[in-house]
């Protein structure tokens, strides 16, 4: 089993509530297949073989965990919730209730894992033309609901300071790097930032 400590450091850090249960994961991610690696990337567990598998994060009040192709996989049991109602593709994971059986976990797991072996590839997402309105994302909504602080500082920010976030967070190629985007909202939204402060003088 290659596991490092960053991720032991990851797991402990977390909210109580989701230690256990980011422990499991790892253990039957590992389960899965021996040959998974472990690294850190965007501030999270990625779990790699011959390409990233999946991985996890833990929030305040939930975790969520994703597989790096998921929109290729097969759903064969149903466990994939919709992406807008929580941040990973198993939705908001608060206790082992909302985790399916292990062995069918395990099977996702093997199968991500056949589709990096296989050699397929996510398609690249094509590019909109259409002007975009700014609609907020639930799992955004959510995030904001969470951090009052970073809710105030946005409900003040201009429309277009509002829609700075908003395209930069919609616009994320994967749904690791909209977690990352969305960490960082949070944080710079706290400061009083708007999503450009870096190049204003």
């Amino acid at each position: 089993m290659h596991t490092i400590v960053q991720v032991d450091q990851y797991i402990i850090n977390s909210a109580e509530f989701a230690i256990p249960i980011l422990d499991h994961l790892r253990n039957l991610i590992h389960k899965a297949d021996a040959r998974i690696e472990e690294k850190i990337k965007w501030g999270m567990p990625f779990f790699d073989f011959k390409g990233t598998v999946c991985h996890m994060a833990s929030f305040k009040n939930h975790c969520a965990f994703g597989f790096w192709k998921g929109s290729l996989m097969k759903d064969e049991y149903s466990i994939f919730k919709e992406r807008s109602n929580a941040m990973g593709l198993l939705g908001k994971i608060t206790s082992f209730n909302d985790l399916p059986p292990d062995e069918i976990l395990i099977a996702y797991i093997q199968q991500a894992i056949q589709l990096n072996e296989d050699n397929i590839k996510l398609p690249p997402k094509p590019k909109s033309t259409e002007k975009k309105e700014l609609i907020l994302p639930d799992y955004f909504i959510e995030a904001l609901n969470e951090a009052p602080q970073a809710m105030a500082v946005f409900q003040n920010f201009s429309l277009s300071n509002k829609k700075d976030y908003v395209l930069w967070l919609e616009e994320a190629k994967t749904e690791a790097t909209r977690l990352k985007r969305l960490d960082t909202t949070l944080e710079w939204l706290a400061e009083g930032k708007t999503r450009m402060w870096k190049y204003k003088k």
